[in-house]
C-alpha cells in the first residue's frame, strides 16, 4: 500500500487559515472513508475529521466550525480547509482512510505569533 503524502502546512498567526491537501492511491479513495489526524508534541494521534466516500463529514468539538474537510474522489484527493487557527492547533498533520493505514510524512502546522 502507497502511503498517503501531505501538502499545505506551515507557520501562521493566530485568527489565520491553511488549506492542506493529501494525495493517496486511487484504491483507497475507492473503498474507504478517509480521514485528517493530528499529532501535538508529546499527545497521541487523534482523528480531527472524517468523510465517507459519500461526503458525509464528522468533525472533533474542538474543530467543528473552523476546520472543513473535503475529498475528490476523481483526482484521488482530500483537503482539510482550516480557519480560525489558534495555537492549540498546533501539531503534525495527517491524512490516511479511516481506519488507518499506512502512515505519510505529515505536514507541520505551527500556530504562533
Amino acid at each position: 500500500q502507497v502511503q498517503p503524502v501531505e501538502s499545505g502546512g506551515g507557520l501562521v498567526q493566530p485568527g489565520g487559515s491553511l488549506r492542506l491537501s493529501c494525495a493517496a492511491s486511487g484504491s483507497i479513495f475507492s473503498s474507504y472513508a478517509m480521514g485528517w489526524y493530528r499529532q501535538a508534541p508529546g499527545k497521541q494521534r487523534d482523528l480531527v475529521a472524517h468523510i465517507t466516500r459519500g461526503g458525509t463529514t464528522n468533525y472533533v468539538e474542538s474543530v467543528k466550525g473552523r476546520f472543513t474537510i473535503s475529498r475528490d474522489n476523481a483526482k484521488n484527493t482530500m483537503y482539510l480547509q482550516m480557519n480560525s487557527l489558534q495555537p492549540e492547533d498546533t501539531a503534525v498533520y495527517y491524512c490516511n482512510r479511516a481506519p488507518p493505514g499506512h502512515w505519510g510524512q505529515g505536514t507541520q502546522v505551527t500556530v504562533s505569533s
